[in-house]
């Protein structure tokens, strides 16, 4: 036993010395595993105390400032009063600014130590915060209790209960702020304000303040949760009215953030230790979430943002809840939500919106998107099948369509499950039976499920040699809401060769009248948004056919009515609206025609997609263009908030079809469809990130970054950007991403510190390798204004062989590389002697001056003989080693060039002969005659012509 405790020991002594070797190389995240090693096997070294002090330090580095509290607490634990543990964590008080507990620790520490003079300056700074902050609490607080005198004060005039509503919300955004408004006990005085308050502003301010007070506060989260419980929220988000929905729904999400770390970004990941400690109170309110979504005192708009919840937070990349929502039978609940029918109004029935089928449909392919593993998608499928089997053992009427509905909803979500279920026996003709029935709530439900089950090839080709004439029947009905989804049903059937202009299932001419029938039902003014949004979703369908784009987007009235369905960001509008979008863009994914297996088809006498004339890029850029003129955009940006992520992939692949062409650009920035990019670059399918980050590289290369990418925005865009420097994007996605960085990166040092930051710098420097000209020349350029950042200047300065490798490229045979690494380089030889140095390093770098001083292009030249000025400049052993060569010779002669183009070179070679002549290298002579360089070389070149 002693021997193993005097073996866990060594090895703690050998993990801590490790540790300072990896801290030493600036490895923090190394040294901290290391350290770790040591705490957990030296539990009874005599250097534990140490282990942790060490290890804070390197949390301070990586900016884990709450970590680095923690340890060294625990090190003041087992050694109190320790000067260092005590400084390290008055740092990270500071960095936390938990001002008052720095000083009190600084304190401490010159107490104990008076001679500390490391201390001092952080004392005398730290003495000035907290004298300001304790002056600014004493407002502050009298500030809050009038605020909050006046805002629960029934009786006070509306106007000031208003106005102190406000400001009790700016005042819960500072931390001062709101731990004083907590500590006022606030949060009661809210809940029993929100029982009577009957002014929808005050409320909705209320319910803000709360969610402030919640921000990246657990300990004042908890607090709210046990003083309010999960109950009064879901009170709360009961409401009729939109923005108080929303607000409820925000402050939910808020709590769920500060329990998890999780933040409103779209790349944000949860901080897996705090999900731990606060799981419990994680998994009570999203299981109240569950449980609350078949609640039916809850109004529709209730409903949908519970919902939302969950789909945002359920996701493996997030709260990673999906299983526990299927062990807690949470997918029936969903299932009821998507059976609801507006139609069956009686006393137990749900309250729906019209997104609610949709809504649910998404979450439900959220949840199987988390089935990753077979078991996982068994007991998905399983509780379908049993929720299902369930409906169709009642024997009345009823509960079949509602099985219908599901089956629909299913087939808009996660589709592959949705095929087995029509697959199994008997339920594709449950389906057409229905059809054939007179009761039209029957035909329609009926009609719905056709349209969702044909959207594979091999099923729309049954379908319509089944349920073509079904439909036609149906399309005769005197209910438009019946006519108009069987009109949908045979687009989707007429449409299934895609853009094959070869396959024309219902014969020549047969899609123009379609659409022209979905035009009437479209823009045919009394008709409700319902049929529209049927009508849209046909053209989706018909838009495959080249014909129909030119003829709808040559009718500007259908144009604007699709854009119309599209205000108030409708989640039921948006696949056909969209996707007739992608159609007229010609965005969608396209087959690349090798020619090779083109002919050999042909031989195998196997059919080949044909592409119609109209399908040309003048057309498509014509159409591209009108789109954008109406305002695609904004149309856009109004459903980008969508949680499908399916539908921002086509929302991306259109704005990116916009932004193709450069001068649409600077519209869409207009339109304000930068924001919704960002979003859609940051979450959602793979091809729809890369179409968002390609389509936000174009704007970039086009538009001044400082007007397209304002304020926090440039630096929010960097990581979709670094995002397309990746071998599985085109040369061509590359490329527009280095360009559109390089016009980053000459913003200002916050834009180029976060390239840095963001691991920008190893990525670019990729492609100085690629045997492309174009993406060594934009990578070249980056770096050129890269390197304004004192950061990089030290990158370049460590132990690699940047310095050495942007002097090989001086020597490209491309001006513009050549150019871009010699202005590289002279910035870095300007502000640093280590670079200077390193030039040395390159065993050609005699070779690599020659090339810069006899460059035939002048820009070239300049920027080298700038470099060799730098080199002499950063001292005299340097210079010593250029003018050993025929440096001052070359130098000499450029210096009497009478070529004025090269006036600047001509200007910097003389001050390099000045600066030699400091150093005493060489001497001037007034009396020697000095030698025509060029007259001599002309002389050699008569002799060899000779």
């Amino acid at each position: 036993m002693t021997n193993t405790i005097s073996n866990d020991e060594a090895s703690a002594g050998s993990h801590k010395d490790k540790g300072n070797e990896a801290f030493k190389g600036s490895q923090w995240n190394e040294a901290v595993k290391h350290y770790s090693n040591a705490i957990k096997l030296g539990a009874t070294h005599k250097e534990l105390p140490v282990f942790y002090k060490n290890r804070a330090a390197a949390y301070l580095k990586l900016e884990k400032f709450e970590k680095a509290v923690e340890d060294c607490t625990e090190s003041l634990k087992l050694v109190p009063n320790d000067p260092k543990a005590l400084f390290r964590r008055a740092q990270a008080y500071e960095s936390l600014e938990k001002y008052e507990e720095a000083y009190r620790d600084a304190t401490a520490l010159f107490k104990a130590d008076p001679g500390n003079k490391t201390v001092q300056p952080i004392l005398q700074r730290l003495h000035v915060i907290v004298q300001e902050r304790v002056a600014r609490n004493a407002k502050l607080s009298t500030k809050v209790k009038n605020m909050m005198d006046l805002t629960f004060d029934l009786t006070s005039p509306l106007e000031k209960r208003r106005s102190a509503a406000n400001n009790l919300v700016v005042l819960a955004k500072e931390s001062t702020g709101a731990e004083l408004l907590y500590k006022e006990h606030c949060v009661t005085k809210v809940a029993t304000l929100a029982k009577v308050e009957k002014d929808q502003e005050i409320y909705i301010n209320m319910v803000y303040v709360v969610a402030a007070l919640c921000e990246n506060s657990v300990e004042r989260t908890k607090g709210v949760l046990t003083e309010l419980g999960v109950p009064w929220f879901m009170r709360v988000l009961d409401q009729k009215h939109e923005e108080c929905v929303a607000t409820a729904q925000y402050c939910l999400q808020t709590i769920i953030n500060a329990l998890s770390g999780l933040k409103n970004k779209a790349d944000s990941k949860p901080d897996k230790e705090l999900c731990s400690k606060n799981n419990r109170e994680i998994d009570t309110l999203l299981t109240c979430l569950v449980y609350s979504i078949t609640d039916r005192t809850i109004s529709g708009a209730a409903r949908d943002a519970v919902i939302e919840l969950l789909t945002r937070n359920i996701h493996y990349a997030a709260l990673e809840w999906a299983e526990r929502l299927v062990e807690i039978r949470g997918l029936c609940r969903l299932l009821e939500v998507c059976s609801e029918l507006e139609d069956y109004k009686y006393e137990s029935a749900m309250e729906i919106t019209s997104s609610s089928s949709t809504i649910a449909s998404v979450c439900l392919a959220r949840v199987y998107e988390n089935m990753y593993y077979d078991e996982a998608k068994l007991r998905f499928v399983e509780q379908i099948d049993e929720f299902i089997k369930d409906k169709l053992l009642s024997p009345d009427m009823e509960s079949k369509v509602r099985v219908i509905v599901t089956i629909t909803a299913l087939l808009s979500g996660p589709l592959d499950v949705g095929n087995q279920i029509i697959a199994r026996e008997g339920i594709l003709q449950m389906i057409l039976a229905m059809a054939t029935t007179d009761d039209e709530l029957q035909q329609r439900v009926a009609c719905e499920c056709l349209i969702a089950a044909s959207s594979k090839k091999d099923k729309a080709k049954a379908l319509s040699e089944n349920g073509v004439d079904i439909l036609k029947r149906l399309y005769h009905s005197k209910n438009d809401a019946i006519r108009v989804r069987a009109l949908v049903g045979l687009c989707k059937l007429g449409s299934y060769g895609g853009g094959d202009a070869a396959i024309r299932p219902f014969g020549d001419g047969a899609a123009l009248k379609l659409a022209e029938a979905c035009r009437r039902f479209l823009i045919k003014p009394g008709k409700d948004k319902d049929i529209r949004r049927w009508a849209a979703d046909g053209l989706a369908y018909l838009t495959l056919d080249a014909e129909c784009k030119e003829k709808l987007i040559e009718d500007k009235a259908s144009i604007h009515a699709l854009m119309e369905l599209t205000r108030g960001g409708d989640q039921s509008c948006l696949y056909g609206v969209v996707t007739t979008f992608v159609n007229l863009c010609n965005a969608y994914e396209k087959q690349e025609m090798v020619p090779e297996m083109v002919e050999l088809a042909k031989f195998a006498k196997q059919h080949i997609p044909e592409e119609h004339e109209l399908d040309d890029v003048d057309f498509i850029n014509k159409r591209i263009t009108i789109l954008a003129n109406e305002g695609i955009t904004t149309a856009l940006c109004a459903l980008a908030k969508t949680e499908s992520h399916n539908s921002q992939e086509l929302m991306a692949r259109v704005l990116n079809a916009v932004c193709g062409l450069q001068e649409l650009r600077g519209k869409v920035v207009q339109d304000g469809g930068v924001k919704a990019l960002l979003r859609m670059a940051l979450e959602g399918t793979e091809k729809g990130k890369r179409h968002a980050c390609q389509a936000l590289a174009r704007i970039g290369i086009t538009i001044n970054p400082e007007v397209a990418f304002s304020g926090q925005r440039s630096l929010d865009v960097i990581r979709p950007l670094l995002n397309l420097l990746h071998q599985d994007c085109t040369a061509l996605e590359n490329f527009e991403a280095l360009m559109a960085l390089t016009n980053l990166a000459n913003m200002n040092e916050s834009v180029r510190q976060r390239i840095v930051k963001e691991q920008g710098l190893s990525r670019i420097e990729f492609y100085l390798m690629e045997d492309h000209v174009f993406l060594t020349r934009a990578a070249a350029q980056c770096i050129c204004n890269l390197v304004m950042s004192g950061d990089v200047v030290k990158m370049f300065e460590g132990e690699n062989d940047r310095v050495k490798f942007l002097a090989l490229l001086c020597e490209d045979v491309d001006e513009e590389t050549a150019m871009a690494c010699a202005g590289a380089l002279a910035m870095l030889t300007s502000v640093s002697e280590k670079c200077c140095e390193k030039i040395f390093a390159v065993t050609s770098w005699l070779d690599v001056l020659h090339t810069l001083i006899a460059n035939p292009s002048p820009a070239v030249q300049h920027r080298g003989i700038v470099i060799i000025l730098n080199m002499i400049n950063s001292g005299e052993e340097t210079a010593k080693k250029l003018f050993q060569t025929d440096i001052m010779e070359l130098l000499s002669g450029l210096g009497q060039l009478p070529d004025e183009s090269r006036a600047k070179a001509r200007e910097v070679a003389i001050q390099c002969l000045a600066a030699a002549e400091r150093y005493r290298i060489i001497e001037r002579s007034d009396e020697a005659e000095i030698p025509d360089v060029f007259a001599e070389s002309a002389k050699i070149t008569e002799f060899l012509d000779e």
